[in-house]
């Protein structure tokens, strides 16, 4: 397939920001990870997956490209977890503050942070629906309280947090969680049950975060710190039409791809990921 520098290799006429609806922004940070390190190269490696992809999709028949994506400049503050947090947030709402339907990817968890504060000055009564493997419900961690493992711990103070598919976790952060609107993997694997009542509690206007480690590592094993049990592919796409269809999604953010050189399918299943979510949104838009 011919390639460009736009996302996916979409043609130029799809790619400028002046007539584009969405804006991708990415952020190759991986300053605070504490096992599996390389988050720093998903956004290289989600691209490159996405230039390579077939640009119809099949279930809803669209080729949500044609919206227009404009691929920004990658957020490269490094100096310190909070100046990234800060450039994140400020990057993320000056494209919101144009009009732009905002998605970022990862880089570790720690950009959204700065992702869901720049949506919170957007809207308000924001819900955050976070599908992760992890709690991210530390106050601090190493030193820091825009570490990875903080990730969310802001929004479940501030915000309306819903957690999907969590199976890891420390016992500290037990005081932090809001146990009616935590979804342990355990308890969704072999059902559906859940959606409805998960989605019932949200608010109409939702930011969605996903650690790409909320997936089963069966199916996307490279990621920074991979845990048995997650899910699967067409569960976790049903929940997420049914969110996008019942509420407004108000924009996403990806983390934690930890490419290999050897092994593709988790870029891919990244690259996938990313395009599924544009196209139940613009489909819902129509």
């Amino acid at each position: 397939m011919e390639t460009n520098n736009n996302y996916a290799g979409i043609p130029d006429e799809f790619a400028q920001l002046d007539t584009a609806k969405v804006v991708l922004i990415p952020v190759p940070y991986d300053g605070t990870s504490t096992w599996g390190k390389g988050a720093d190269k998903g956004p290289d490696a989600f691209l490159d997956a996405s230039a390579n992809m077939e640009l119809y999709d099949i279930e809803t028949g669209t080729e949500v490209y044609k919206q227009g994506v404009y691929l920004a400049d990658a957020v490269t503050e490094n100096s310190s977890p909070e100046a990234m947090v800060d450039a994140v947030h400020q990057s993320a709402l000056s494209y919101l503050n144009q009009g732009k339907f905002v998605t970022l990817f990862g880089g570790e968890h720690s950009i959204s942070i700065g992702s869901i504060r720049a949506y919170a000055d957007k809207y308000d009564d924001l819900t955050v629906l976070q599908i992760d493997a992890h709690t991210d419900l530390r106050p601090e961690y190493m030193g820091s309280a825009c570490n990875h493992a903080c990730a969310v711990y802001e929004s479940s103070k501030k915000h309306n947090l819903i957690q999907v598919g969590i199976r890891s976790m420390d016992e500290s952060e037990l005081e932090h969680m809001n146990a009616d609107k935590v979804y342990f993997a355990h308890q969704i694997m072999d059902n559906d049950d859940w959606m409805d009542r998960a989605i019932s509690q949200m608010g109409e206007n939702v930011f969605i975060t996903i650690d790409l480690d909320a997936f089963d590592p069966s199916i996307l094993p490279h990621t920074g710190t991979p845990e048995p049990g997650g899910m699967g592919w067409y569960q976790t796409l049903k929940f997420l039409k049914k969110v996008i269809d019942a509420k407004t999604m108000v924009g996403f953010d990806i983390v934690e791809l930890c490419p290999s050189v050897q092994s593709k399918p988790s870029d891919f299943l990244a690259a996938k990921l990313y395009y599924k979510l544009l196209s139940y949104k613009f489909l819902q838009n129509d």
